[in-house]
Parts: C-alpha cells; sequence; structure tokens
C-alpha cells in the first residue's frame, strides 16, 4: 500500500505530523484520510465496473451482429 516508504520513513511521517497537527487533532485528520481514500477506492471500483460493463456489452454487440450475419445468409460466399 505504500509503496517503497520502510518503517523509518513512516515514523518521520508520524512525527512530522504530530508536530504540524497536534495530538489532539491528529485522530480527526487521519480519520479524514480514511475516508477520503474509502471513498477513493469506490469511486475507482465504480468507474472499473463500468467499463467491464461497457467492454461486455461491445462483444455482446459484435456477437449478435455476426450471429445475425450468419441467420441472413450474408457471412455465405466465402
Amino acid at each position: 500500500m505504500f509503496g517503497n516508504i520502510g518503517f523509518p520513513e513512516l515514523l518521520a511521517i508520524l512525527a512530522i505530523a504530530l508536530l504540524v497537527f497536534g495530538p489532539k487533532k491528529l485522530p480527526e485528520v487521519g480519520r479524514s484520510i480514511g475516508r477520503a481514500l474509502r471513498e477513493f477506492r469506490k469511486t475507482s471500483d465504480e468507474i472499473k465496473e463500468r467499463i467491464e460493463d461497457e467492454i461486455q456489452a461491445a462483444e455482446l454487440k459484435d456477437i449478435h451482429n455476426e450471429i445475425k450475419k450468419e441467420i441472413t445468409g450474408d457471412g455465405e460466399g466465402t
């Protein structure tokens, strides 16, 4: 999740956040970041699902057109 961030870097980030926001505000900031990440993940999953649905619909349309050509006889004569 954090890529190439190791434990020492993570501790440095937390120490800086503690100094910037203070101990009383830090939990609230953490919750806000958590909510934002959750919303981002949810939105990206929805977009991914819509793209997959569109791809599947296009494939089904192509299959439908191929079957229609075979039934009407347009695909013969090769």
